[in-house]
């Protein structure tokens, strides 16, 4: 899944050089999204190429075959794709009409179509036709859509709902196969949601975090969305599989959860640089600073930390990218899987404009 071609694990950061033509084909890459083992890439003209694991027929290919080289999804080549997000062996795609459609593995109903059967390309879940689809957000076995609608935002959860994850009221129940609108976010405007392992997030539009699902630590499944009450407005959020990392308006980087592979650090607040973006998936832990420097901790086994070598980290380590890292104007997104990372890395154009004197 590391875009390499090759199958073993890299340990440094590897510059993809050598990319398939699909690649130069559709547009520049606007969004990642990284799963148990297979990437999603969504291009700026809404194209999506895929590669990876596709044993669950999840990289929408209509086979279930495993690529090292990306490929079209060619049954969304007619739409455009505006969201896409990757769980453990499924995918789900958001297009410009706000339409849903899932692929994948679908035995805990996580595809959202009435059943517990996977499929291999991309289906349009029929419970979405008449309802605005903004986002998508899948984890390991269960799957959240945030809806946008006049009388106001409503998030959707299918897929197991064990640890409490789909934040939905139905005792007694392992897993649903057809959306079921999450309780206790009545009346919020909602920004963004996430999903990952038995965990689920949101973001609402005056900077409250809500979480549900499975507890963090030694702390009790959470069965509905909570809020978490704090001084600060949160702008981004993201989880792993253990653990959550949310960014203040300020810069500011908060951990919660375990501290098995240094995921919490010491202390549990990020130090106070700024920290232009973050990433968590798996239990490695990705920030990148205002002077454009990479640090990752955490979880190593698979390299994935890409410091040279295989152990785990607990503060956070520098990663040596040396001159391959542009000085000025760049923008750096990075995304983790389930033992992989990616950074993209792009030029952005500047454009000055000058007040003209009388």
């Amino acid at each position: 899944m590391g875009g390499t071609t090759r199958l073993e694990d890299e340990q440094l950061p590897q510059l993809l050089l050598d990319l398939p033509s699909s690649f130069f084909s559709v547009g520049p890459i606007s969004l990642l999204a990284c799963g148990g083992a297979h990437v999603l890439a969504l291009t700026t003209d809404g194209k999506v190429v895929t590669w990876g694991r596709g044993t669950s027929g999840q990289l929408g290919h209509g086979d279930m075959v495993s690529i090292l080289k990306s490929k079209h999804v060619k049954s969304l080549e007619s739409l455009v794709i505006t969201h896409v997000s990757a769980g453990w062996s499924h995918s789900g795609f958001v297009s410009d009409t706000r339409c849903l459609f899932t692929c994948g593995d679908g035995s805990f109903g996580q595809l959202g179509h009435g059943d517990c059967n996977s499929h291999c390309s991309p289906l349009k879940v029929s419970y979405f036709d008449s309802k605005h689809v903004d986002q998508i957000a899948c984890g390991m076995r269960h799957s959240l859509v945030l809806m946008k609608g006049l009388s106001g935002d409503t998030i959707y959860g299918f897929g197991s709902r064990k640890r409490g994850q789909l934040g939905v009221s139905m005792d007694n129940i392992i897993s649903i196969s057809l959306p079921q609108a999450t309780v206790g976010l009545e009346g919020v405007e909602i920004v963004s949601i996430d999903a990952n392992g038995d965990h689920s997030a949101a973001l609402s539009g005056d900077g409250h975090l809500y979480n549900w699902g499975r507890g963090f630590g030694s702390t009790s499944d959470v069965h509905c969305p909570r809020h978490l009450p704090s001084s600060f407005c949160f702008i981004q959020v993201a989880l792993g599989w253990n653990h959550m990392l949310v960014l203040t308006g300020g810069g500011e980087v908060f951990m919660l959860g375990g501290n098995h592979h240094g995921v919490l650090g010491d202390p549990q607040k990020g130090s106070l640089v700024k920290h232009l973006c973050e990433e968590s998936r798996g239990e490695a832990l990705v920030k990148v600073q205002e002077n454009r420097v990479i640090k990752t901790w955490g979880w190593g086994e698979h390299g994935q930390l890409g410091l040279g070598s295989t152990y785990d980290q607990i503060i956070p380590q520098a990663i040596p990218l040396g001159s391959r890292l542009p000085r000025r104007h760049s923008m750096i997104k990075v995304y983790c899987g389930s033992g992989f990372t990616f950074a993209i890395i792009a030029l952005v154009h500047i454009t000055c404009i000058h007040r003209l004197g009388n």
